[in-house]
């Protein structure tokens, strides 16, 4: 019995393409489609510093912002189907189709899902020189100077800018968008006072309300942070269905052999479950969530319907 499970082995193994076989045998490169800093970068660095360590080979991440992402997404969508290159990217994977009519790659099909990364929630924050301490606060101030008021993002599409879109809808309020090219630089001008509110990444906002140099105003997830669990989620302030799931995942050129797609989901899960990793997320607020890749693709195609109808529903355009 024992001999004719080794000779089973054996054939599924050398069924297997030589490619999938042998890999990885050389550097994995990472694509981040937004800046350093940026959410999506902090999972992404943590998960490949861990993959680096478990696989004997290096695991490399690259920073390549613009266009809500697209870019970088572009750049793993064309490249060699070998798992050699890989996208992480956030839940603006799934607005763009939404906003960037013209792109030269369809998010579903030529970017087919690895494995969900972590999930965490963005924080509405302000800076304290606004005097606000609630969401409502800023919708007042919205409300009594129309057209006035700002709200920064990470970039037009970006999960950051529909986490400010569906709160804008349920508030009813007129205010300004502006767009930035990443979270470090929204956030310092939030900060600073020069826009009014960001809808910030929990793992980018943390530091900076710990030391006071911005307030947090509400949560913009729809349940509370674990590691801001006094902060009401803007549902909780009565804005209904202004929370946004914020997620960071990671994705493979088109025909990148199923082999090789299991054998990275099984090395993000182990990464994931890297004692070290898993502090040092949960400690900045993101929950490792690893899927298989069918679930993911499927989380993916619903987005993007959903993103579909609040790009249109909040007449989002790009600026």
């Amino acid at each position: 019995m024992k001999r004719l499970i080794a000779l089973a082995l054996a054939s599924a193994l050398f069924a297997l393409p030589a490619s999938a076989q042998n890999f990885p045998d050389k550097p994995i490169h990472i694509i981040v489609p937004f800046t350093p800093g940026s959410a999506t970068d902090v999972v992404a660095r943590a998960v490949a510093a861990a993959m680096t360590k478990n696989l004997g080979q290096t695991v490399i991440v690259e920073n390549k912002p613009g266009a809500g992402g697209t870019i970088g997404a572009g750049q793993v969508a064309k490249s060699a189907p070998d798992g050699y290159t890989l996208l992480a990217n956030s839940s603006a994977h799934t607005v763009n189709p939404a906003i960037y009519p013209n792109m030269t790659f369809d998010t579903a099909k030529d970017l087919p899902a690895v494995t969900l990364l972590a999930v965490q929630p963005n924080i509405m924050v302000a800076s304290p020189s606004k005097g606000w301490k609630t969401a409502n606060d800023y919708v007042n101030a919205a409300k009594a100077a129309p057209g006035k008021l700002t709200y920064a993002t990470a970039g037009t599409g970006s999960g950051t800018h529909m986490n400010a879109e569906k709160f804008k809808l349920a508030a009813d309020i007129d205010t300004v968008h502006v767009p930035y090219k990443g979270t470090p630089e929204a956030l310092s001008d939030t900060m600073n006072g020069r826009t009014d509110i960001y809808f910030c990444p929990v793992i980018a906002a943390l530091p900076m309300i710990k030391d006071g140099r911005v307030v947090a105003l509400a949560n913009g997830s729809p349940k509370r942070s674990s590691v801001l669990p006094d902060l009401p989620t803007t549902e909780e302030q009565g804005f209904k269905d202004s929370g946004y799931n914020f997620w960071v995942g990671l994705f493979a050129p088109a025909g990148t052999p199923p082999a090789v797609i299991d054998k990275l989901n099984a090395e993000v899960r182990k990464a994931l479950d890297n004692p070290e990793v898993k502090e040092r997320l949960q400690a900045l607020g993101t929950d490792p969530a690893p899927t298989t890749p069918a679930e993911f693709d499927k989380i993916v195609v619903a987005e993007i319907k959903e993103n579909i109808d609040l790009a249109k529903k909040a007449e989002i355009k790009l600026q």
